[in-house]
């Protein structure tokens, strides 16, 4: 049987405990991304294609899917980043709690 491992908390340069990075600002740039990548499109498709309303914003809205995929990569990776830290903050976090309450030793 595995047994069962307590996360590794990253470290800072200081040697204390790393601060996540902040994920708002990489959501809100990702959101403001694709939503901007979506417009693009759909207006290209009422322009260039001549599509009517409905049609352009289907269409605008399939499209948009892989473009953003592929040029929004390196604000879906950051983003990604920044939440596997938090999640490793939190649980990290949720065990030290734990600890104290159980009246257990907090390891350094």
């Amino acid at each position: 049987m595995a047994e069962h491992e307590t996360p590794v908390t990253p470290a800072d340069p200081s040697g204390g405990p790393a601060t996540p990075p902040k994920v708002l600002p990489w959501l809100v740039l990702h959101t403001i991304g694709r939503l901007g990548i979506f417009a693009l499109l759909t207006l290209l498709l009422w322009w260039v294609g001549g599509l009517d309303f409905w049609s352009g914003m289907l269409f605008g809205l399939l499209l948009s899917m892989p473009v953003a995929y592929f040029a929004l990569r390196p604000s879906r990776e950051r983003l990604s980043e920044a939440l596997v830290a938090r999640s490793l903050a939190r649980r990290a976090g949720k065990e030290q709690l734990r600890a104290r309450l159980s009246g257990e030793q907090p390891s350094a």
